[in-house]
């Protein structure tokens, strides 16, 4: 009767123990960012982001009293080196969930990997086609790019503007962009006259913009992001454009008016509110949390939060209101991602469901403008 006793006791002390060191366990994030490479633009204010939360999570007691541990890698903008490193994440550092890439490119290459393996993703890039269809397993925080595209077209319907060229990038960010461009055109009364593409490493766009200085477009709209849309800034200006330039979403950052130089005064694109946080109106639901982050950004890293380390500070923020729901088995985590509601982030706010794993409706975009280099709201 003693011995049996004493294994019942033992067999409880071992279940209490396995249950404390389970909770003592850090939660494990992964994150994969473009840090180098050509799109280190996005993919190192993603990474600070990402473990400016994740520390601050810490320092406030974890969640539900375990800390989190972010494990995060630089793909380079390569979408194979993203498929080998999200496969390292879930096989070698089994990870919960993962955030990133920063790319469409890359995320359109990792999607199936998380998908086979059951692993929630939040993308940061902008692509429609990363949510739509919708994927039980892939999110994105990044504003479409279908709602960028309104957002420019409804300006030129205001300022009863017609007829447009376009120049995209040919990547999975530029083409998803002329889709909706051209998708678009009609319903907004607009005809595209021009319509042309230019390579991701190209130096020199003076052959495609002689071209359309050559029609009777009012407007040009440069689909990509940087280096190449700088590019077509200064090439316009040598050339002596006097049509208004549009920009996408993609180079929504102080980064492009460096890259642009005196070109980019003028330069008009849809961005989310970050960049002009400090004018937004009090009554603004997401400016307590823009001015927060801008602040603790530079704070940390002696420049303004943009932009693109929004898109991986609402990821990691999405991500702690789904852990605080329920357990950390990534299914209960894509099911409690498709609860989020009314979450006002950087890029918006946000409200996933089973059908819409993107979140944001057109109110995340405001236009904004180049003036003595910088942003300003067009109204």
């Amino acid at each position: 009767m003693k011995r049996f006793v004493f294994s019942c006791s033992l067999f409880v002390l071992i279940l209490t123990c396995s249950a404390l060191c389970g909770a003592s366990q850090p939660i494990k994030i992964g994150a994969l960012f473009s840090v180098t490479g050509p799109p280190s633009f996005l993919g190192e204010p993603e990474r600070n982001a990402a473990q400016m939360v994740a520390d601050s999570i810490n320092k406030s007691g974890g969640i539900k009293g375990r800390q989190v541990q972010l494990i995060s890698y630089d793909t380079g903008g390569d979408a194979t080196k993203a498929v080998q490193l999200a496969n390292r994440l879930i096989k070698d550092d089994k990870v919960v969930a993962i955030i990133g890439p920063s790319t469409t490119g890359e995320t359109m290459a990792v999607m199936p990997v998380v998908e086979k393996a059951g692993v929630p993703l939040i993308s940061c890039a902008a692509g429609r086609k990363i949510t739509e269809p919708v994927n039980r397993w892939v999110f994105k925080t990044a504003q479409n790019d279908n709602l960028a595209v309104a957002k420019i077209y409804e300006y030129l319907q205001k300022k009863k503007l017609n007829r447009v060229a376009l120049l995209t990038v040919s990547d999975g960010f530029g083409s998803s962009g002329r889709e909706q461009l051209k998708a678009q055109a009609a319903t907004h009364g607009i005809s595209v006259l021009y319509d042309e593409t230019y390579g991701p490493k190209d130096t020199d766009m003076t052959a495609q913009l002689t071209k359309i200085r050559g029609t009777q477009a009012q407007a040009l709209i440069c689909w990509g992001t940087n280096p190449g849309p700088a590019v077509v800034a200064r090439n316009a200006k040598q050339l002596g454009l006097k049509m208004p330039l549009f920009m996408s979403h993609g180079v929504s950052s102080k980064k492009f008016i460096e890259l642009a130089g005196d070109a980019a005064e003028g330069v008009m694109l849809p961005s989310g509110k970050v960049i002009v946080a400090d004018v937004l109106p009090d009554s603004d639901p997401q400016k307590k949390w823009l001015m927060a982050f801008v602040k603790e950004y530079q704070k940390l890293h002696k420049v303004e939060g943009d932009h693109f380390g929004g898109h991986a500070w609402d990821a990691m923020m999405l991500l702690k209101g789904a852990l605080e729901k329920g357990d950390d088995l990534p299914a209960t985590i894509a099911a409690n991602l498709e609860k989020s509601r009314a979450f006002h982030g950087i890029g918006g706010s946000f409200t996933y469901t089973p059908v819409d794993h993107a979140g944001l409706a057109k109110d995340a975009f405001v236009l904004v403008e180049v003036k003595n280099r910088d942003w300003v709201l067009v109204k």
